[in-house]
Protein backbone atom coordinates (compact mmCIF):
# COMPACT_ATOMS: atom_id res chain seq x y z
CA UNK A 1 0.00 0.00 0.00
CA UNK A 2 1.01 3.66 -0.38
CA UNK A 3 2.32 5.00 2.90
CA UNK A 4 3.27 8.54 1.95
CA UNK A 5 3.45 10.76 -1.12
CA UNK A 6 4.80 14.28 -1.39
CA UNK A 7 6.34 16.74 -3.84
CA UNK A 8 9.38 18.64 -2.63
CA UNK A 9 9.87 22.08 -4.16
CA UNK A 10 13.16 23.71 -3.20
CA UNK A 11 13.25 21.25 -0.33
CA UNK A 12 9.80 22.18 0.94
CA UNK A 13 7.06 19.58 1.19
CA UNK A 14 3.70 19.82 -0.50
CA UNK A 15 1.13 17.04 -0.75
CA UNK A 16 0.85 15.28 -4.09
CA UNK A 17 -2.31 14.35 -5.93
CA UNK A 18 -3.46 10.80 -6.52
CA UNK A 19 -2.60 11.23 -10.19
CA UNK A 20 1.10 10.32 -10.05
CA UNK A 21 1.64 11.00 -13.71
CA UNK A 22 0.41 14.59 -13.44
CA UNK A 23 2.41 15.17 -10.23
CA UNK A 24 5.56 13.78 -11.86
CA UNK A 25 5.08 15.93 -14.95
CA UNK A 26 4.68 18.98 -12.72
CA UNK A 27 7.86 18.15 -10.81
CA UNK A 28 9.80 17.71 -14.05
CA UNK A 29 8.43 20.91 -15.52
CA UNK A 30 9.47 22.96 -12.50
CA UNK A 31 13.02 21.61 -12.70
CA UNK A 32 13.82 22.02 -9.01
CA UNK A 33 11.24 19.62 -7.61
CA UNK A 34 10.86 15.88 -7.20
CA UNK A 35 8.21 13.41 -6.13
CA UNK A 36 8.80 10.99 -3.23
CA UNK A 37 6.40 8.04 -3.08
CA UNK A 38 6.64 5.54 -0.22
CA UNK A 39 5.09 2.05 -0.36
CA UNK A 40 4.95 -0.89 2.04
CA UNK A 41 4.68 -4.43 0.64
CA UNK A 42 2.59 -3.36 -2.37
CA UNK A 43 0.41 -5.81 -4.26
CA UNK A 44 0.92 -6.60 -7.92
CA UNK A 45 -2.02 -4.38 -8.92
CA UNK A 46 -0.86 -1.42 -6.83
CA UNK A 47 2.68 -1.56 -8.14
CA UNK A 48 1.64 -2.07 -11.77
CA UNK A 49 -0.01 1.35 -11.65
CA UNK A 50 3.06 2.97 -10.10
CA UNK A 51 5.55 1.28 -12.43
CA UNK A 52 3.60 2.31 -15.52
CA UNK A 53 3.35 5.93 -14.37
CA UNK A 54 7.06 6.19 -13.49
CA UNK A 55 8.37 4.01 -16.31
CA UNK A 56 10.22 1.59 -14.02
CA UNK A 57 12.17 -1.26 -15.54
CA UNK A 58 10.25 -4.58 -15.38
CA UNK A 59 13.22 -6.50 -13.95
CA UNK A 60 13.54 -4.04 -11.09
CA UNK A 61 9.77 -4.14 -10.56
CA UNK A 62 9.89 -7.92 -10.31
CA UNK A 63 12.66 -7.71 -7.70
CA UNK A 64 10.76 -5.10 -5.72
CA UNK A 65 7.63 -7.24 -5.59
CA UNK A 66 9.24 -10.58 -4.80
CA UNK A 67 11.82 -9.20 -2.33
CA UNK A 68 14.44 -11.63 -0.95
CA UNK A 69 17.17 -9.73 -2.79
CA UNK A 70 20.75 -9.15 -1.75
CA UNK A 71 21.98 -5.53 -1.46
CA UNK A 72 22.79 -4.24 -4.93
CA UNK A 73 22.73 -1.26 -7.28
CA UNK A 74 21.41 -1.52 -10.82
CA UNK A 75 21.49 1.26 -13.39
CA UNK A 76 18.72 1.48 -15.99
CA UNK A 77 18.05 4.07 -18.66
CA UNK A 78 15.45 6.00 -16.68
CA UNK A 79 16.28 5.19 -13.06
CA UNK A 80 18.57 3.66 -10.46
CA UNK A 81 17.42 0.65 -8.49
CA UNK A 82 19.03 0.03 -5.11
CA UNK A 83 18.36 -2.66 -2.53
CA UNK A 84 19.22 -2.19 1.15
CA UNK A 85 18.68 -4.55 4.06
CA UNK A 86 17.88 -2.75 7.33
CA UNK A 87 18.71 -4.82 10.40
CA UNK A 88 17.03 -5.13 13.79
CA UNK A 89 18.61 -6.94 16.73
CA UNK A 90 16.47 -8.36 19.54
CA UNK A 91 18.75 -8.23 22.58
CA UNK A 92 16.49 -10.43 24.71
CA UNK A 93 16.23 -13.23 22.11
CA UNK A 94 19.69 -12.63 20.56
CA UNK A 95 18.26 -12.70 17.05
CA UNK A 96 19.13 -10.61 14.00
CA UNK A 97 16.25 -9.87 11.63
CA UNK A 98 16.74 -8.38 8.17
CA UNK A 99 14.09 -6.48 6.27
CA UNK A 100 14.33 -5.14 2.71
CA UNK A 101 14.22 -1.63 1.36
CA UNK A 102 14.18 -0.86 -2.37
CA UNK A 103 14.68 2.59 -3.87
CA UNK A 104 13.92 3.71 -7.41
CA UNK A 105 15.73 6.98 -8.10
CA UNK A 106 15.05 8.94 -11.28
CA UNK A 107 15.53 12.46 -12.58
CA UNK A 108 12.57 13.87 -10.62
CA UNK A 109 11.28 11.06 -8.43
CA UNK A 110 12.05 8.62 -5.64
CA UNK A 111 9.97 5.51 -5.07
CA UNK A 112 10.69 3.55 -1.89
CA UNK A 113 9.36 0.04 -1.36
CA UNK A 114 9.89 -1.70 1.95
CA UNK A 115 9.30 -5.27 3.07
CA UNK A 116 9.33 -6.19 6.74
CA UNK A 117 9.18 -4.09 9.88
CA UNK A 118 12.68 -2.64 10.07
CA UNK A 119 12.78 0.62 8.19
CA UNK A 120 14.31 4.06 8.88
CA UNK A 121 12.17 5.79 6.23
CA UNK A 122 9.77 7.62 8.53
CA UNK A 123 12.62 9.01 10.62
CA UNK A 124 14.67 9.89 7.55
CA UNK A 125 11.78 11.72 5.88
CA UNK A 126 11.07 13.73 9.02
CA UNK A 127 14.73 14.63 9.44
CA UNK A 128 15.11 15.67 5.81
CA UNK A 129 11.99 17.80 5.94
CA UNK A 130 13.60 19.74 8.80
CA UNK A 131 16.60 20.41 6.55
CA UNK A 132 15.27 21.59 3.17
CA UNK A 133 18.77 22.63 2.11
CA UNK A 134 19.60 18.92 1.82
CA UNK A 135 16.43 18.08 -0.10
CA UNK A 136 17.29 20.76 -2.64
CA UNK A 137 19.92 18.38 -4.02
CA UNK A 138 17.14 16.21 -5.38
CA UNK A 139 16.45 12.47 -5.32
CA UNK A 140 20.13 11.67 -4.74
CA UNK A 141 19.90 13.34 -1.34
CA UNK A 142 17.11 10.94 -0.36
CA UNK A 143 19.21 7.96 -1.47
CA UNK A 144 22.15 9.25 0.58
CA UNK A 145 20.04 9.92 3.69
CA UNK A 146 18.40 6.48 3.60
CA UNK A 147 21.74 4.71 3.01
CA UNK A 148 23.36 6.71 5.79
CA UNK A 149 20.58 5.84 8.25
CA UNK A 150 20.74 2.14 7.41
CA UNK A 151 24.55 1.96 7.74
CA UNK A 152 24.59 4.01 10.95
CA UNK A 153 22.13 1.54 12.45
CA UNK A 154 24.50 -1.24 11.38
CA UNK A 155 27.10 0.37 13.66
CA UNK A 156 24.65 0.29 16.58
CA UNK A 157 23.80 -3.37 15.95
CA UNK A 158 27.51 -4.23 15.69
CA UNK A 159 28.06 -2.61 19.09
CA UNK A 160 25.20 -4.60 20.65
CA UNK A 161 26.54 -7.82 19.15
CA UNK A 162 29.98 -7.00 20.54
CA UNK A 163 28.55 -6.62 24.06
CA UNK A 164 26.67 -9.93 23.86
CA UNK A 165 29.73 -11.65 22.42
CA UNK A 166 31.85 -10.45 25.34
CA UNK A 167 29.26 -11.86 27.76
CA UNK A 168 29.38 -15.18 25.90
CA UNK A 169 33.18 -15.15 26.02
CA UNK A 170 33.14 -14.52 29.78
CA UNK A 171 30.72 -17.41 30.23
CA UNK A 172 32.88 -19.81 28.21
CA UNK A 173 36.01 -18.98 30.23
CA UNK A 174 34.25 -18.78 33.60
CA UNK A 175 36.03 -20.86 36.30
CA UNK A 176 32.71 -22.41 37.39
CA UNK A 177 31.12 -24.54 34.70
CA UNK A 178 27.42 -24.38 33.92
CA UNK A 179 26.52 -27.89 32.96
CA UNK A 180 22.87 -27.02 32.32
CA UNK A 181 23.62 -24.88 29.22
CA UNK A 182 24.76 -26.12 25.82
CA UNK A 183 27.46 -23.56 25.24
CA UNK A 184 28.54 -24.96 21.87
CA UNK A 185 24.98 -24.67 20.51
CA UNK A 186 24.79 -21.13 21.86
CA UNK A 187 28.02 -20.19 20.05
CA UNK A 188 26.77 -21.72 16.80
CA UNK A 189 23.49 -19.81 17.12
CA UNK A 190 25.41 -16.59 17.66
CA UNK A 191 27.52 -17.31 14.57
CA UNK A 192 24.34 -17.72 12.53
CA UNK A 193 23.17 -14.28 13.66
CA UNK A 194 26.53 -12.77 12.69
CA UNK A 195 26.23 -14.50 9.31
CA UNK A 196 22.79 -12.97 8.81
CA UNK A 197 24.31 -9.60 9.60
CA UNK A 198 27.11 -10.15 7.07
CA UNK A 199 24.58 -10.95 4.34
CA UNK A 200 23.28 -7.41 4.74
CA UNK A 201 26.57 -5.51 5.04
CA UNK A 202 29.18 -7.19 2.84
CA UNK A 203 27.31 -7.02 -0.53
CA UNK A 204 26.63 -3.32 0.08
CA UNK A 205 30.31 -2.42 -0.40
CA UNK A 206 30.16 -2.46 -4.19
CA UNK A 207 27.02 -0.25 -4.51
CA UNK A 208 28.50 2.33 -2.13
CA UNK A 209 31.70 2.44 -4.17
CA UNK A 210 29.79 2.82 -7.43
CA UNK A 211 27.68 5.70 -6.11
CA UNK A 212 30.87 7.75 -5.77
CA UNK A 213 31.56 7.34 -9.48
CA UNK A 214 30.55 10.19 -11.76
CA UNK A 215 29.34 7.70 -14.36
CA UNK A 216 26.35 6.73 -12.18
CA UNK A 217 23.43 8.98 -13.24
CA UNK A 218 20.78 10.78 -11.17
CA UNK A 219 23.25 11.58 -8.36
CA UNK A 220 24.21 15.23 -7.84
CA UNK A 221 27.97 15.80 -7.91
CA UNK A 222 27.82 17.53 -4.53
CA UNK A 223 26.26 14.38 -3.04
CA UNK A 224 29.02 11.98 -4.08
CA UNK A 225 31.44 12.89 -1.23
CA UNK A 226 28.68 12.06 1.23
CA UNK A 227 28.46 8.54 -0.18
CA UNK A 228 32.18 8.27 0.51
CA UNK A 229 31.41 8.96 4.16
CA UNK A 230 28.74 6.23 4.16
CA UNK A 231 31.28 3.90 2.56
CA UNK A 232 33.74 4.64 5.38
CA UNK A 233 31.11 3.78 7.98
CA UNK A 234 30.27 0.61 6.10
CA UNK A 235 33.93 -0.38 6.12
CA UNK A 236 33.98 -0.01 9.90
CA UNK A 237 30.87 -2.17 10.15
CA UNK A 238 32.36 -4.93 7.98
CA UNK A 239 35.59 -4.87 9.97
CA UNK A 240 33.60 -5.23 13.19
CA UNK A 241 31.53 -8.08 11.78
CA UNK A 242 34.64 -9.82 10.46
CA UNK A 243 36.27 -9.48 13.88
CA UNK A 244 33.16 -10.87 15.58
CA UNK A 245 33.12 -13.88 13.28
CA UNK A 246 36.81 -14.64 13.84
CA UNK A 247 36.51 -14.21 17.59
CA UNK A 248 33.47 -16.49 17.72
CA UNK A 249 35.45 -19.15 15.84
CA UNK A 250 38.26 -18.77 18.37
CA UNK A 251 35.80 -18.99 21.27
CA UNK A 252 34.27 -22.13 19.80
CA UNK A 253 37.71 -23.71 19.34
CA UNK A 254 38.65 -22.77 22.90
CA UNK A 255 35.39 -24.20 24.23
CA UNK A 256 35.92 -27.49 22.39
CA UNK A 257 39.48 -27.63 23.73
CA UNK A 258 38.16 -27.01 27.23
CA UNK A 259 35.67 -29.82 26.77
CA UNK A 260 38.50 -32.17 25.76
CA UNK A 261 40.58 -31.17 28.78
CA UNK A 262 37.61 -31.61 31.10
CA UNK A 263 36.83 -35.03 29.64
CA UNK A 264 40.45 -36.09 30.13
CA UNK A 265 40.33 -34.79 33.69
CA UNK A 266 37.11 -36.72 34.34
CA UNK A 267 38.58 -39.89 32.85
CA UNK A 268 41.69 -39.49 35.02
CA UNK A 269 39.55 -39.16 38.15
CA UNK A 270 37.46 -42.16 37.16
CA UNK A 271 40.63 -44.21 36.56
CA UNK A 272 42.05 -43.15 39.95
CA UNK A 273 38.88 -44.20 41.78
CA UNK A 274 38.83 -47.46 39.81
CA UNK A 275 42.42 -48.13 40.90
CA UNK A 276 41.47 -47.50 44.53
CA UNK A 277 38.60 -49.94 44.22
CA UNK A 278 40.71 -52.55 42.42
CA UNK A 279 43.24 -53.11 45.27
CA UNK A 280 40.81 -54.41 47.97
CA UNK A 281 38.88 -56.27 45.28
CA UNK A 282 42.06 -58.05 44.18
CA UNK A 283 43.11 -59.01 47.72
CA UNK A 284 39.60 -60.08 48.71
CA UNK A 285 39.30 -62.06 45.49
CA UNK A 286 42.53 -63.94 46.16
CA UNK A 287 41.52 -64.87 49.71
CA UNK A 288 38.07 -65.76 48.57
CA UNK A 289 39.25 -68.72 46.45
CA UNK A 290 38.90 -71.10 49.47
CA UNK A 291 41.98 -73.28 48.86
CA UNK A 292 43.12 -75.35 51.89
CA UNK A 293 46.83 -74.60 51.51
CA UNK A 294 46.71 -70.80 51.28
CA UNK A 295 49.08 -68.92 53.67
CA UNK A 296 47.77 -67.27 56.84
CA UNK A 297 44.40 -69.03 56.71
CA UNK A 298 44.89 -70.59 60.10
CA UNK A 299 46.54 -67.54 61.66
CA UNK A 300 44.30 -65.79 64.20
CA UNK A 301 45.55 -62.31 63.20
CA UNK A 302 45.27 -62.96 59.44
CA UNK A 303 41.93 -61.21 58.97
CA UNK A 304 42.81 -57.91 60.74
CA UNK A 305 46.25 -57.95 59.11
CA UNK A 306 44.74 -58.16 55.63
CA UNK A 307 42.28 -55.35 56.46
CA UNK A 308 45.16 -53.20 57.71
CA UNK A 309 47.15 -53.96 54.56
CA UNK A 310 44.18 -52.88 52.42
CA UNK A 311 43.82 -49.66 54.39
CA UNK A 312 47.54 -48.82 54.12
CA UNK A 313 47.55 -49.40 50.34
CA UNK A 314 44.36 -47.39 49.88
CA UNK A 315 45.65 -44.44 51.89
CA UNK A 316 48.98 -44.51 50.05
CA UNK A 317 47.32 -44.58 46.63
CA UNK A 318 44.90 -41.82 47.61
CA UNK A 319 47.72 -39.53 48.75
CA UNK A 320 49.68 -40.30 45.56
CA UNK A 321 46.73 -39.52 43.27
CA UNK A 322 45.85 -36.41 45.28
CA UNK A 323 49.41 -35.09 45.06
CA UNK A 324 49.42 -35.54 41.28
CA UNK A 325 46.05 -33.84 40.87
CA UNK A 326 44.15 -36.91 39.78
CA UNK A 327 41.59 -36.57 42.57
Amino acid sequence: MIVDCAIYREGRRSECATDFSRALDAARAEGHSFLWLGMHEPTQHEFDQVSSEFGLHPLAVEDALKAHQRPKLEVYDDSLFMVLKPITYDVTADTVTASELMLFVGDSFVVTVRHGTASPLATVRQRLERHPEILRHGPGAVLYAVSDAVVDHYLEVAGELQVDMEELEAEVFAPIRRETRNTAAQIYAFKREVLEFRRATVPLVDPMSRLQDTRVPFIHDHARPFFRDVDDHLTRVNESVEGLDRLLSDILAAHLAQMGVRQNDDMRKISAWAALAAVPTLIAGIYGMNFHDMPELSWSLGYPTILLLMAVIEVSLYRLFKRRGWL
